[in-house]
């Protein structure tokens, strides 16, 4: 009796059609994973210029005066830590929207540096 002997594995043909089949679906899911990754930069936005809006108005309420600086409102423990603007990924490009008055102090609102519009059309430094 002979015994036939079979190689098992795939075959270069069954290889290929799995690896199209990866790359059609990679396709049709890494766009989408992208723009979540924006909208969620977006949403931490929109919550950091919140959260610092309302540190400040508490500054005002406090003091009597608008805060010097950002660094004055991480001093004073308004603030944590200055937050990193998402879109830009710095700490530094926040934009100070100084008060009418000038003897009020110098921070009134703060603003995103980031250039660019956001997926609602806006412009990041608009909000």
């Amino acid at each position: 009796m002979q015994m036939t002997k079979r190689n098992s594995g795939f075959t270069l043909i069954e290889l290929l059609v799995v690896m199209v089949l990866i790359g059609l679906l990679l396709s049709i899911a890494v766009p989408t994973y992208f723009v979540h990754i924006d909208r969620a930069k977006e949403t931490v936005l929109h919550e950091d210029l919140v959260r610092m809006r309302d540190a400040i108005d508490k500054f005002y309420g406090d003091a009597g005066v608008y805060p010097e600086s950002l660094e004055e409102m991480v001093v004073k423990r308004y603030l944590r830590k200055i937050p990193v603007d998402p879109i830009t990924e710095r700490a530094d490009t926040w934009v100070i929207v100084p008060p009418v008055r000038k003897d009020m102090g110098k921070v009134f609102d703060v603003k995103s540096g980031a250039s660019g519009r956001a997926h609602d059309g806006s412009d990041y430094a608009s909000w």
